[in-house]
């Protein structure tokens, strides 16, 4: 039964754990492989030494106590002083190698997770929140590199220092070491079943952990809300709870782990027990030396001890590889949206757009579009109206790809747009958002985001057409001025501008304006609409318009309701259909203009 019970702790523990996730390892240790291989040589002698204040004591005991000679008293313990000075350097240079490799196979990890990350799509984005990507993307990297070398660094060393150690005690007694590493070998059993145990748990850790780091961050993102709604009692509600569960879990993880330190702690103390009882009996039958006997227990007590903690210190080598293990899964994962192998680059040309019967699901079965059928021609412009959630907005995240369609196509010159790379599809497409993401830094370096080889003439157009020229010259450091996180520095209207700058130096053939000012003054819109009508020259265009008063001018007008669309035509069109939708809505809004400026 033991027999079995340690093949099974082997296989289990040994090949499951060290084997797999150091093998998946081996691409991050490779660069390094030089001086990890010194940490592992270092951890040698480092280990063996530990025995050699055992195996001195048996020649001193015998040699000064029983025998008198006075000569061992003084240059035994020199030897171990000298053993443990050369003990100690070591250690301070296995310590510094082993923190330098292992920040290093960190950073390896982390920018490989981080380009991976840059490869998936919004809707993985959009259906995690961010304490998940935080946890995902860096947490797990810092826990399983931080883990990695020390725990191959301590099985070494201890692994040596077990050898050296057990090698005394057959050296004093092959007896008592036979008894004494049998009782070893029990104490190791208990292990097999532990991380089936541990894993789940530290599943549910994770997504707290998580969890955690979200409220900091919505604390952090949405102060403004938080005080304006005197929400700081709310907020401190949700916070607590997740603070409790993750301390359940805590408390849960260390009833599944630490029992182990306590029965290892009664069966190694059995095991010098039984050494005590036994050596006993050898001294008393001239078979075993009182130094050898006092050489021996030294030497159990030097093996013994490490082991009664063993609980926490598995925890934390299972810690560290489930890290690994959730870190490979990451990297393992396929973005569902991904160029195909024989992908052709899309040309910076095109004459035509089409959607055809084009339908989406962001939850199955719950259509958002339904087999939408729309041609846009090169140069035209596509406005696309309609009742909020009836579809706008995802009409046209489907054209650069930010989702894929359910079912149907969408095709430019009769090429699929899946058949295009990413990169070139993307790179034809100039986007404008309602709410655009600033990066921190300066107005400067967020324009040249759209074309970071732009000429200082081309960058001057761009804030010219996008009317930042006159902001830019009101601030000391001009387009150098440093913006804050998210741009927070900025008003709405500047940021819409900077934004729009970025997309006169991309100098896309195909603009997306997705409600670019619906959330602004009337002030700033005026000036905005401005730059958009300069940016819009020579594009063909979708723009997704809540003023209706913006778009008299466009070539087409779709109204999309209920994910389809109901009318289509050109505004004088539109409004000549008797009670339209879009008649209705363009009603709408000029009744609420016209008792705005009556109340005014």
């Amino acid at each position: 039964m033991a027999k079995k019970l340690a093949k099974a702790l082997r296989k289990q523990v040994l090949e499951n754990m060290f084997v797999t996730n150091y093998k998946r390892m081996w691409p991050y240790i490779k660069p390094f492989w030089f001086r990890a291989l010194m940490v592992l040589l270092l951890a040698i002698p480092i280990g063996s030494m530990d025995a050699v204040i055992a195996w001195a004591i048996k020649p001193y005991t015998d040699a000064v106590m029983l025998k008198e000679n006075m000569a061992a008293g003084w240059y035994i313990p020199l030897i171990i002083i000298a053993f443990t000075c050369v003990q100690g350097v070591l250690t301070y240079m296995l310590s510094y190698l082993n923190t330098w490799v292992g920040a290093n196979i960190t950073n390896l990890l982390k920018a490989d997770l981080f380009k991976k990350m840059l490869t998936f799509e919004t809707e993985f984005f959009t259906s995690k929140n961010s304490g998940d990507v935080l946890v995902k993307f860096a947490g797990n990297a810092d826990t399983a590199c931080a883990g990695l070398l020390t725990n191959i660094k301590n099985f070494t060393r201890k692994f040596f220092t077990a050898i050296s150690l057990i090698c005394v005690l057959f050296y004093n007694s092959w007896q008592l070491a036979l008894v004494c590493v049998a009782i070893l070998i029990c104490a190791f059993l208990p292990m097999a079943s532990l991380k089936k145990r541990v894993s789940p748990v530290l599943d549910k850790s994770m997504k707290a952990g998580a969890s955690l780091t979200t409220k900091y961050n919505e604390t952090y993102s949405g102060n403004r809300t938080i005080i304006s709604y005197n929400l700081e009692k709310y907020q401190e509600k949700r916070y607590m709870n997740v603070l409790h569960e993750t301390f359940s879990l805590s408390m849960k993880l260390f009833k599944r782990t630490r029992w182990l330190t306590p029965v290892m702690h009664i069966i190694l103390a059995t095991g010098i027990a039984l050494a005590l009882w036994f050596g006993s009996h050898l001294i008393m039958t001239d078979q075993l030396t009182p130094g050898g006997f006092v050489s021996f227990l030294t030497a159990l007590i030097l093996l013994y001890n490490p082991m009664k903690t063993i609980g926490g210190n598995y925890n934390s080598v299972l810690v560290s590889f489930w890290a690994i293990e959730q870190v490979f899964q990451i990297l393992d994962e396929q973005p569902k949206i991904k160029d195909k192998k024989d992908a052709i680059e899309m040309p910076k040309r095109h004459k035509q757009i089409k959607f055809n019967d084009v339908s989406f699901e962001y939850i199955s079965d719950v259509p958002v579009l339904k087999d939408v059928n729309l041609t846009i021609n090169q140069g035209e412009t596509l406005a696309i109206v309609g009742n909020s959630g009836g579809g706008k907005t995802t009409l046209v995240n489907l054209l650069p790809r930010f989702y894929d369609v359910t079912s149907g196509s969408i095709t430019i010159d009769g090429t699929d747009i899946r058949d295009f790379t990413l990169h070139s599809l993307r790179q034809n497409i100039a986007v404008v958002f309602q709410d655009n993401f600033l990066f921190g830094g300066t107005i400067r370096e967020n324009i040249m985001l759209g074309n970071m080889n732009a000429t200082q003439e081309q960058l001057d157009k761009a804030i010219k057409a996008a009317y930042l020229d006159d902001f830019l010259s009101t601030l000391k450091d001009g387009i150098d001025t440093e913006i804050g996180e998210r741009g927070i520095l900025l008003s709405g209207g500047q940021k819409q501008r900077v934004a729009i700058a970025r997309a006169f130096l991309k100098n896309a053939p195909i603009l997306v304006l997705d409600e670019a000012t619906s959330a602004l003054d009337n002030k700033s819109e005026a000036v905005v609409q401005k730059a958009i009508e300069n940016l819009m020259y020579d594009k063909t265009v979708f723009v997704i318009a809540h003023r209706l008063s913006t778009i008299r001018n466009a070539t087409k007008i779709i109204v999309v309701n209920d994910g389809q669309i109901v009318e289509s035509g050109t505004h004088d069109e539109l409004l000549a259909i008797k009670n339209g939708a879009y008649k209705m809505l363009y009603d709408m809004q000029f009744k609420k203009k016209e008792k705005s400026e009556t109340k005014e």
